[in-house]
């Protein structure tokens, strides 16, 4: 391999390790965001208690200004029936400060009515979102716990492979090996036989010169010419 290919060899693992790092860092970042979102979720829903404790506090005061306005009216009247026109007057004047109120406070309680409604609204959308989110974040770590689990196997495929092609190249070799010796023993047991005599003798039985078998047909037609 020329000195070009190994340094872009080399410049590809370190873009790779870049982009693996990037993409942890990446999934990390994700982790600190969403939790982040989660507690201001949190802090807006402690804001919507408080809201909701003012809400109801005006609608106490508007409430019990609406029973002493109905009331005063019941006594300024009564004050009429009796001819007590100046403490009708006077009740009258009381009226108008009650109504003065009322018409404040309602328009307060207005206020943290829709103030509540809009925030009741924009928290349930952003927890339905956050929820959302949480679900994706819990795919992408699965995918991405598969997918490193893959590159594993595929890694240790790829190496056990390799491994076994060597192992398969090494038993080939010393079957060749065993195959060589094999073939020096059975020669040198050639050429034993042959400086012996013994390949002499072997090839005199096979033709059926001398040995046993040429001594008992000689055996035999003797016992026969003797009868």
């Amino acid at each position: 391999m020329s000195w070009k290919k190994v340094v872009t060899a080399i410049k590809g693992m370190v873009a790779e390790t870049g982009e693996t790092i990037a993409d942890n860092q990446a999934i990390r970042i994700m982790d600190q965001e969403l939790r982040e979102a989660s507690d201001d979720i949190n802090t807006a829903k402690t804001e919507l208690t408080k809201i909701m404790a003012k809400r109801k506090g005006i609608e106490r005061s508007v409430d019990d200004l609406k029973k002493k306005i109905a009331g005063h009216e019941a006594m300024a009247g009564e004050a009429l029936e009796k001819g007590e026109e100046q403490l009708a007057q006077d009740i009258c004047e009381r009226i108008g400060g009650f109504e003065e109120q009322l018409e404040v406070e309602t328009s307060m309680l207005q206020n943290f009515t829709n103030s509540e409604n809009s925030l009741k609204s924009n928290l349930k959308k952003a927890d339905a979102r956050l929820k959302s989110l949480k679900q994706q974040q819990d795919v992408l770590k699965a995918t991405e716990a598969v997918q490193n689990a893959q590159g594993v196997v595929a890694s240790r495929f790829s190496g056990s492979s390799s491994k076994m092609t060597s192992a398969m190249s090494s038993l080939e070799r010393i079957k060749q090996r065993q195959q060589e010796r094999h073939d020096r023993f059975s020669a040198a047991e050639d050429l034993a036989s042959v400086e012996s005599g013994d390949d002499l003798d072997r090839r005199m039985k096979e033709a059926g010169i001398g040995g046993q078998s040429s001594k008992t047909s000689d055996i035999m037609a003797r016992i026969k010419a003797k009868k």
